[in-house]
């Protein structure tokens, strides 16, 4: 499955967009190969592919508009889907300073809505951000210089929510930037 979605972000561009690392494509496949490393399930792994999909808070290139959800999630399954749009939807500076605590609201930037996801979501959120941030700061050591201690900062905040291996993780490529 993962490579008809690797085909059909390829068909979308992202190899031809530029990304810290070499190409969005390269780096989505990186986000996915350490989400996997760390034993997570299928639907985040392939979430983790696709992640940019919609484009993100911090990436604002989309592949794919809102439109055609429908279509990604024919091809990755309506639960990776769903990861996806959590992740290019979440309002960062709303939803990050609270994502770990039970029952804290989360803002829909698209939509302007707030909800509060579930238990579940709150950790795939959780270990898709440490796994895409992770990336960045392993590819470019002048990202990692500027946004390590920050990003240190914001993996300790989502902590309770993330797996051992990927805390651990976080402690040894970000706690160099401290």
């Amino acid at each position: 499955m993962s490579s008809e979605a690797h085909a059909f972000l390829s068909r979308l561009g992202a190899e031809s967009v530029a990304h810290p690392g070499g190409t969005l494509l390269a780096h989505l496949d990186r986000v996915r190969q350490r989400l996997a490393a760390w034993g997570a399930r299928r639907e985040l792994q392939l979430a983790g592919l696709c992640h940019a999909c919609y484009g993100t808070d911090g990436f604002p290139t989309a592949l794919l508009p809102l439109d055609r959800r429908a279509e990604l999630a024919a091809l990755i399954g309506d639960e990776a889907e769903a990861i996806v749009y959590a992740y290019g939807s979440c309002d960062r500076g709303a939803s990050y300073p609270v994502l770990a605590e039970p029952g804290s609201p989360f803002r829909d930037r698209f939509t302007g809505r707030t909800h509060v996801p579930g238990a579940r979501l709150r950790r795939d959120l959780a270990e898709l951000t440490a796994a895409n941030e992770l990336d960045l700061a392993w590819e470019d050591p002048l990202f990692r210089e500027r946004w390590g201690p920050d990003l240190l900062k914001l993996c300790t905040r989502l902590r309770p929510l993330l797996s051992r291996t990927a805390w651990e993780e976080c402690v040894a490529v970000l706690g160099r930037a401290v």
